[in-house]
């Protein structure tokens, strides 16, 4: 499987961050943003359709915006984060990239999942 995907789980929950907003982006050849699409993650915090063209991303860099500030206001959570913002790099586009975010009100983490 090739593309890109996403998956946020709430680590200070204990749950996957379902209905949490975020957009894909890729980096046009005058610098800046071309918007590919966004929505919600799904119940168990995945979000799988986001770039794919017949099985193929081009090669770029690219940037998942999560709009974490909205989704912890509607958990009643205060947090120190209004967005997250994770920029790479698709060198092989038949690759698949899973790019994972593990999410809490104060700090969050990313890696190159599978």
């Amino acid at each position: 499987m090739s593309g890109i995907t996403s998956h946020v789980l709430d680590t200070a929950r204990g749950r996957p961050a379902a209905g949490l907003g975020l957009g894909l982006h890729r980096r046009g050849e005058d610098g800046g943003w071309i918007d590919l699409g966004s929505g919600p993650t799904d119940a168990d915090g995945r979000r799988t359709v986001l770039a794919a063209v017949d099985g193929v991303v081009p090669a770029g860099v690219y940037r998942l915006v999560f709009d974490v500030g909205a989704w912890f206001a509607v958990q009643d959570t205060r947090a120190f984060y209004p967005e997250v913002a994770i920029t790479f790099e698709i060198r092989d586009g038949t690759e698949h990239h899973h790019v994972p975010l593990l999410l809490s009100p104060f700090g969050y983490s990313t890696y190159r999942g599978s």
